[in-house]
């Protein structure tokens, strides 16, 4: 998918218009970095390997 496509979205808003967002959710759920790296990449995140990161600790944080 373009980049221009996803201009002015939050990522919230990308992964719901582009029906990851359930995926997502379970990934975040299951801890599973590769499959975020590959939504958020499908998504046009500028850095997904270190948005993927941010998001399992933060995750983490919230369960414990």
């Amino acid at each position: 998918m373009e980049n221009e496509w996803f201009d002015g979205m939050t990522v919230n808003e990308r992964l719901f218009s582009t029906g990851l967002l359930d995926s997502f959710d379970v990934a975040v759920e299951a801890r599973n970095r590769d499959t975020l790296i590959t939504i958020l990449s499908e998504v046009a995140v500028v850095d997904p390997e270190a948005t993927a990161d941010a998001i399992l600790a933060a995750a983490h944080r919230n369960v414990c």
